[in-house]
């Protein structure tokens, strides 16, 4: 019956749907992201089917294109597949409204990765959060302190006219991003008052190549002066859009591009003068959110009516082939930050370790655990 159900919703959902094979005695976990195939999410993919095959565990994946209305029906989605918990990337923090109902009313556990509630800017979300028996938490970056050193490397390049292109107008982790970045401008001028910089007001690239051109195109059109273009992510493919526009206009190299998602060649970005700067290396951010699920699911983490687990994952900065060419060797490719032996191990972790073991991962960290 299980099967029948999840080969209809394959048959019959809008957005894309990866389900493993089907097995009635295994804990299934469903992943809702906006993108299971582009430059970020498919690295999330990797680490989450090897942590699934690691631990034994079946999993469903939906793509939801961060449009709101198929963000909460993903929730609806996997809890009729039969998910015992799941963990999502949504757009806008209202959504989580609408998701953690379907959580309640289905006894499924939920954890949102790269992306929290903010108590002031939702704060009726946050509440319904912290009473939900199945809220287990989030796992995210300080997108504030991602912004603020984003825009510093910048000034010390340099640049001093930024661009700015989001990728959906509201979106949680963007505005943490944009608050960072303008508190980093601020900042570089208190400190250089005769050598100020400017940063634009943001244009939308949403999560495709070719609006993320075309949106780069209009900003540098209206603002030919910039100096530098801040892409604040998106999964990866804005920001490909937004290098293709600036080399077709002959300006890589003289307009400097910051932004977060590593590309899968940005040491040949770096190399070449098309990237500046990136942050980064945050595709396991999700497999932690997995990780808390699966304990709360098995009953190892409690989850508590007053509050939920808030987890940060730190963000590396990369600046130059150097600082890539140590990245490279221990999180792309074939390699990953964890091997089997290990994410065995971190499953069995309590929550206060896991956090610890979240907030160490390094460059220098896998270098220590993996160098023959």
């Amino acid at each position: 019956m299980k099967k029948f159900v999840v080969l209809l919703l394959a048959l019959t959902m809008l957005c894309g749907v990866v389900a493993s094979a089907s097995a009635d005695d295994k804990i299934k976990i469903g992943i809702s992201i906006w993108s299971s195939t582009d430059t970020l999410g498919s690295e999330v993919k990797r680490l989450i089917d090897a942590a699934a095959e690691a631990l034994d565990v079946e999993t469903q994946w939906v793509d939801q294109a961060h449009i709101s209305e198929q963000v909460t029906a993903s929730a609806e989605t996997l809890a009729l597949a039969d998910c015992d918990g799941i963990i999502i990337c949504n757009s806008a923090s209202a959504e989580m409204g609408s998701v953690i109902k379907t959580a309640d009313e289905n006894e499924m556990y939920v954890a949102q990765f790269f992306r929290v509630i903010d108590p002031e800017a939702n704060p009726d979300e946050y509440e319904q959060a912290s009473s939900s028996p199945y809220y287990v938490g989030a796992v995210h970056e300080s997108e504030f302190d991602n912004g603020k050193t984003l825009v510093t490397i910048l000034g010390e390049k340099g640049c001093r006219k930024i661009g700015l292109e989001g990728w959906e107008p509201g979106d949680a982790t963007f505005l943490g991003r944009w608050s960072g970045y303008k508190a980093g401008v601020e900042a570089w001028n208190e400190a250089h008052p005769d050598d100020k910089m400017e940063l634009l007001e943001p244009q939308y690239g949403r999560t495709t190549t070719d609006t993320g051109r075309a949106t780069a195109e209009a900003i540098i059109d209206a603002n030919p002066d910039i100096d530098a273009l801040i892409v604040a992510g998106g999964g990866g493919d804005t920001l490909l859009g937004a290098i293709a526009g600036i080399e077709a206009k002959g300006l890589t190299g003289k307009i400097a591009v910051a932004s977060t998602d590593f590309l899968p060649d940005l040491d040949v970005k770096l190399e070449t003068g098309a990237m500046a700067v990136e942050s980064g290396g945050h595709y396991a951010d999700p497999f932690f959110a997995f990780l808390m699920v699966y304990n709360a699911i098995k009953g190892n983490y409690e989850v508590s009516n007053e509050g939920f687990y808030d987890m940060v994952f730190p963000y590396m900065f990369v600046a130059s082939p150097e600082d890539y060419a140590n990245y490279a060797a221990y999180f792309t490719g074939t390699e990953l930050p964890y091997y089997e032996d290990e994410i065995k191990a971190l499953a069995e972790l309590p929550y206060e370790d896991l956090a610890a073991a979240c907030a160490a991962l390094s460059v220098e960290d896998v270098v220590a655990r993996h160098a023959k």
